[in-house]
């Protein structure tokens, strides 16, 4: 009888871990799928494109960027503010330090490109 209990018993036991295990792999696997999923996911960076108006303040042709005092780009949320932008060496080879411009920006973040640079008369 003590042996018919003991094996009952163990038979359970045994039952009752391998439905755990069973349980803890379908929710690791779940786990691993949605990780994955993120993973591959595109990044939500997509460039916003934005015109501005400013002042050229400094051209940096080595590191090429040029840098615009611009009011308020409403593309961008950006307030009025002087900051340096990555710029194609055409455009850094032909702006002057005090001109006032219009420009095109290609926003990826919060850094900026200037994809076409139009002096104002």
């Amino acid at each position: 009888m003590h042996y018919l209990r003991l094996s009952l018993a163990l038979g359970l036991a045994g039952l009752t871990a391998a439905c755990g295990q069973q349980a803890e792999r379908s929710a690791s696997s779940e786990m691993t799928d949605s990780m994955d999923n993120k993973a591959m996911a595109p990044a939500a960076t997509t460039p916003i494109l934005a015109k501005g108006h400013g002042t050229v303040t400094a051209v940096d042709k080595g590191a090429g960027t040029i840098t615009l005092a611009h009011g308020p780009i409403p593309e961008a949320k950006w307030p009025a503010m002087t900051m340096a932008f990555k710029a194609a060496p055409t455009i850094t080879d032909t702006a002057q330090v005090g001109e006032k411009v219009d420009f095109d920006l290609k926003i990826a973040g919060s850094a900026g490109e200037v994809m076409a640079l139009t002096r104002q008369p």
